[in-house]
């Protein structure tokens, strides 16, 4: 189901969607960085019966949804120009009496900044404590380096990071005379 919204002052009917203008509907400011803005807004609004209810919120109803902003000429909503597209990453409730929302929508480009699977890095990427780091009540700090999950924790076998990926100077070496050449290991940064 479509629903539509706007910060005109009467409902606007845009592409065969009635947009609500009693939702106190505002647009908040794009994020921007070096110059690349990624699309990256929040919306904000108040809740009502007809427009969007708490309880919809709570259960998820909205997680995900397609968010598409246009720039409509009120006098004839027929001409449009789509503004930006995103998805709605997360809405949160404000106010004492939770009436009003702020929706956060993330653009096109918040999926190239996200991690799928796991990183090749020297450092672990497990938490101090969790299920995959091993320890059940660790004491101190964890800098994630292999050195540290050896000497200080003794916890080399949940080390989740990969110690012997080569250094940024592995593309400069080369055979010297005297080194072995039996392709073990030439102990890698991540091993210090």
């Amino acid at each position: 189901m479509k629903r539509g919204f706007t910060d005109h002052d009467q409902d606007l009917h845009v592409q065969g969607v009635t947009c609500a203008a009693s939702s106190g509907w505002t647009a908040g400011a794009a994020r921007s960085e070096l110059g690349l803005d990624n699309g990256d807004r929040s919306v904000s609004g108040v809740l009502s019966d007809v427009d969007l209810r708490a309880e919809d919120i709570r259960a998820g109803l909205y997680d995900g949804a397609q968010i598409d902003t246009y720039a409509v000429d009120w006098r004839n909503s027929d001409i449009f120009v789509p503004v930006s597209s995103g998805t709605l990453a997360r809405i949160e409730m404000r106010g004492q009496d939770q009436a009003a929302f702020v929706a956060h929508v993330e653009g096109p480009a918040a999926r190239l900044q996200r991690s799928i699977g796991r990183r090749y890095t020297p450092l672990c990427d497990a938490q101090l404590g969790d299920a995959r780091c091993g320890l059940s009540d660790p004491v101190g700090t964890c800098d994630k380096r292999y050195a540290t999950c050896r000497d200080v924790f003794a916890n080399t076998l949940h080390f989740r990071g990969f110690p012997d990926l080569p250094g940024e100077d592995f593309i400069t070496l080369y055979p010297r005379s005297g080194d072995a050449l039996d392709g073990a290991s030439r102990g890698g940064t991540g091993r210090l």
